[in-house]
């Protein structure tokens, strides 16, 4: 299994930008997916999260501190997960991760997740 993140960069306070996660080895419809990041000198944290509930039913869930800013959206066909950031705040600044979870008991944990993408770089200025 492989996730493969990507579409970090800088951006200027107040810009937007796309962040895409792709898988492969596994069946992106039947997993709750996620997307956390972490900050220098900070933990990890949950930002965004799209839960399989079985079927063809997702829930989606954002942290409180991006909510109305980000969206996050996924392409089972393509087998890709999409992370749509805009009105970027400097304290938004961190590695962003995505993550494959097989069970989505908790989406907002991190532990629960069974694979990892590499990380992709998002910078902010102010």
């Amino acid at each position: 299994v492989q996730l493969q993140a990507s579409g970090g960069g800088w951006v200027q306070a107040g810009g937007s930008l796309r962040l895409s996660c792709a898988a492969s080895g596994l069946t992106l419809r039947r997993y709750s997916m996620g997307w956390f990041r972490q900050a220098p000198g900070k933990d990890r944290e949950f930002v965004a999260a799209s839960r399989w509930n079985g079927g063809f039913s997702y829930s989606d869930y954002i942290v409180d501190s991006v909510k109305g800013r980000f969206t996050i959206s996924r392409d089972n066909a393509k087998n890709t997960v999409a992370l749509e950031m805009d009105r970027l705040k400097p304290e938004d600044t961190a590695v962003y991760y995505c993550a494959a979870d097989r069970e989505g008991r908790d989406v907002r944990s991190g532990s629960e997740y069974d694979y990892w993408g590499q990380g992709t770089q998002v910078t902010v200025s102010s």
